[in-house]
């Protein structure tokens, strides 16, 4: 009789083994001759060679499944019971424009042609930054962007990271330790990453630092190797807060930069340090950048309404600032109570 064992690791045992071992006990009622016993996170399999190597192989291939999918269901099993059979599922498998699989089975892609450009960028480059009004899907593909590449093991941890402007990065004073004081101001990370991984999963990595999420205050003095670091409401930053980020990079480090210009947050007297970072940065070879527009927006149809109307305000504003300076450059300078125009040198 020969025996293996399998260990499940980053799993959550009920969405694997099924309710009350389901799962498992269907694939034993395929094997009557062996025996496939499920202790904690470990399946003991004992039986024949020929069949030990096919239960082996259809466990495997269900790990698999799980890592995309985020569970197993009765079909699942039945589908690798019947290897020549066709689910729905397996077709969705084969889609070259998915990013990932989310923790409910559904597929996560880009939903217009500027969040494939955003994707496209990610894969060609290793400093990434998009840009463009609320509700575009930065985010939301920035991450997904993100869990692709920690689960097919392209890096070993995610960093994900905002200023926290809300409260002006004085974190003391607030109560609770340091997740309990930025959960508030991380909470559409949160909601990103829920919809990518099981939460016994992401509970799993955030308690053993393969997903970190901390305000960019947190950074500084740090080299971040073999990470995907994202940047969220990056308009938020200062010029040195900017630099600070950037300079963090490491080996086998990509890095993405996400910003609304429109949302600007920082005292009126304050640049901001993605501004700078575009004018400075732009030409570099190696960095991408993608522009995101009302056209993108994925939320309510009003959404996109709303960001036209407000954009159509900032250029109407925009305009007349450019008007006052011209008019202002026009006036005749005045000298001891004397109107007198400014002086135009003539050319030779």
């Amino acid at each position: 009789m020969v025996e293996k064992v399998i260990t499940l690791e980053n799993i959550s045992l009920i969405d694997f083994l099924g309710t009350e071992n389901q799962n498992i006990k269907q694939l034993a009622a395929a094997f009557p001759s062996s025996k496939i016993i499920s202790r904690g996170n470990e399946i003991k399999i004992q039986g024949q060679t020929p069949e030990i190597t096919k239960i082996h192989e259809i466990l495997s291939s269900l790990i698999d499944h799980y890592h995309k999918f985020g569970k197993i269901t009765h079909n699942s099993v039945n589908r690798y019971l019947a290897p020549d059979g066709i689910t729905e599922e397996e077709v969705i498998v084969t889609s070259p424009d998915v990013i990932v699989y989310g923790s409910k089975g559904g597929v996560i892609k880009a939903k217009t042609p500027n969040q494939q450009k955003l994707v496209d960028s990610v894969e060609k480059n290793d400093l990434v930054f998009a840009l463009g009004p609320a509700g575009t899907g930065k985010t939301y593909v920035s991450v997904a962007m993100a869990v692709r590449a920690l689960k097919n093991k392209e890096v070993k941890k995610i960093i994900i990271s905002r200023p926290v402007v809300e409260a002006g990065e004085s974190l003391g004073f607030l109560p609770g330790d340091m997740k309990e004081k930025v959960d508030p101001y991380l909470r559409p990370i949160y909601d990103a990453l829920e919809d990518m991984i099981p939460v016994e999963k992401l509970k799993y990595y955030q308690e053993n630092k393969i997903i970190e999420i901390a305000p960019l205050a947190y950074m500084r003095g740090r080299t971040l190797n073999n990470a995907f670091v994202l940047l969220d409401e990056a308009q938020n930053t200062t010029p040195a807060q900017m630099k600070m980020f950037l300079t963090r990079m490491g080996p086998n480090a990509k890095l993405m930069v996400n910003g609304d210009w429109s949302q600007i947050d920082l005292p009126r007297n304050q640049r901001s340090g993605l501004m700078e970072a575009l004018n400075i940065l732009r030409g570099v070879k190696g960095i991408g950048f993608v522009e995101m527009t009302a056209e993108d927006v994925v939320r309510h149809r009003l959404v996109r309404d709303i960001v036209n109307a407000y954009s159509k305000l900032e250029e109407e504003r925009r305009a007349a600032r450019e008007d006052a300076k011209a008019a202002e450059a026009s006036e005749p300078v005045k000298l001891n109570g004397r109107s007198r125009k400014p002086r135009v040198e003539k050319a030779e």
